[in-house]
């Protein structure tokens, strides 16, 4: 690492239970605003799009896309103001937008109330990880946050199911409220208990000429543009699964009742990647995690591409054999993302909250543009899935295989 780039001894810390806890709160904002809707796609398709079912996906991609864009300001805007305006000014935001979805007549409008509330979830989604960078560094980072994404995963494994019973309460709008309720929670304990962590001689001014000077570091840097590729595949992968998953139990399977429970079956075994990663991690190093993962995942996609396409397997396995393909890619995505955040930013520790925006916003964003294809792809079957998952993942493979050791960028 370089000078000036050690977490602050001084910075208040919270208990690390507690730490861990909050954290995976404020991550969470985003898998419950992403999850939750699973389960509401077929009637958001039937009320809102009903000539163009697949057009319900974009009710993730939108606000996917809102995140993305949303982070380019959030780092530096963390690092100008600290990290607790950021993250207090983006869950406003975000509700702003929950508010707006749940009032918008069309579909059109609920896309954009959701990018605006991806625009919203950016500021804790970014502060939150720049919060982390401000006080550990290196594996214990990284082993930091593969414990809060072992609490987070909990999210996305109850998320359906709880999105299931408020659509049969309250209707699909119903949902809009709850993400309000939950973001409102999260953050009063956040304002209560975590005090700055960016003291202000640490700061960095909002100013154009500087923002551009960082920007230019971490894009120039080979290190990161290399780690920003491999996760924008990581991204559009998952966020791929995420969009087409419902339409494939519901059309190929005839499951759409019992999804919710499958999903929770789904995430919460993909959930022990985290618990997996953190008793790796520190052995092992991000480097190796993230290329044996990707080497994995082509494999086994390209197996399932020519065993789906090709008619091999007996209807009686169908069903089994995609269920293991879907965990294996959240699995994936546990095993890659969070040590692949952890590379970009060790060299970066002097401006961490401009490089988490940077490094999350272009990989997100670029990602939204590979995943959309991939869903609206759908066909009744899971081959047009499996395939664009394989491409991206031969894709990040060489390019993991290749990172440079920080001090080489």
């Amino acid at each position: 690492m370089t000078a000036g780039t050690e977490p602050d001894a001084d910075a208040p810390r919270l208990p690390l239970p507690e730490f861990i806890a909050l954290l995976a709160m404020m991550f969470a904002m985003t898998a419950f605003s992403i999850d939750a809707m699973l389960p509401a796609m077929p009637e958001i398709a039937a009320e809102l799009s009903p000539g163009a079912p697949n057009r319900a996906q974009l009710i993730i991609t939108s606000f996917v896309f809102g995140m993305g864009t949303g982070t380019f300001l959030t780092g530096p805007l963390s690092d100008a103001l600290g990290r607790r305006p950021v993250i207090i000014g983006g869950v406003v935001l975000y509700c702003l937008g929950a508010a707006l979805a749940w009032a918008a007549p069309t579909l059109e409008l609920v896309l954009a109330a959701r990018v605006l509330q991806g625009l919203g979830v950016a500021g804790p989604r970014v502060a939150a990880m720049a919060l982390v960078r401000d006080l550990y560094s290196g594996r214990q980072m990284a082993r930091i946050v593969s414990f809060t994404m072992m609490i987070f995963t909990l999210v996305p494994a109850v998320a359906p199911l709880l999105g299931s019973f408020i659509i049969a309460g309250f209707g699909w709008r119903g949902i809009f409220p709850a993400f309000i309720a939950f973001a409102v929670i999260a953050t009063t304990w956040f304002w209560a208990r975590q005090a700055e962590t960016l003291p202000v001689r640490s700061r960095r001014p909002l100013r154009f000429g500087t923002l551009i000077a960082a920007v230019r570091e971490i894009l120039t840097h080979r290190l990161v543009l290399m780690v920003i590729a491999a996760m924008m595949l990581a991204f559009a992968s998952l966020f791929s699964v995420l969009s087409s998953t419902q339409q494939v139990f519901d059309q190929g399977y005839g499951l759409a009742g019992s999804f919710p429970r499958w999903f929770a079956v789904i995430a919460g075994v993909a959930g022990l990647a985290s618990v997996l990663n953190a008793r790796l991690v520190v052995r092992l190093g991000m480097r190796r995690m993230v290329t044996t993962t990707f080497a994995f995942q082509v494999v086994n996609s390209g197996i399932m591409v020519l065993v789906f396409a090709m008619g091999w397997l007996p209807e009686a396995l169908s069903f089994w054999a995609y269920l293991y393909w879907t965990i294996s890619v959240f699995f994936m995505a546990g095993l890659t993302i969070g040590n692949l955040n952890v590379l970009a930013l060790e060299p970066m520790g002097h401006i961490a909250g401009t490089a988490v925006s940077v490094v999350t916003a272009v990989a997100t964003v670029l990602s939204v543009i590979v995943a959309v294809p991939i869903g609206l792809a759908f066909d009744g079957t899971p081959v047009p899935l499996m395939a664009g998952v394989f491409v991206c993942t031969a894709l990040a493979l060489p390019i993991t295989l290749r990172l440079p050791r920080p001090t080489e960028g």
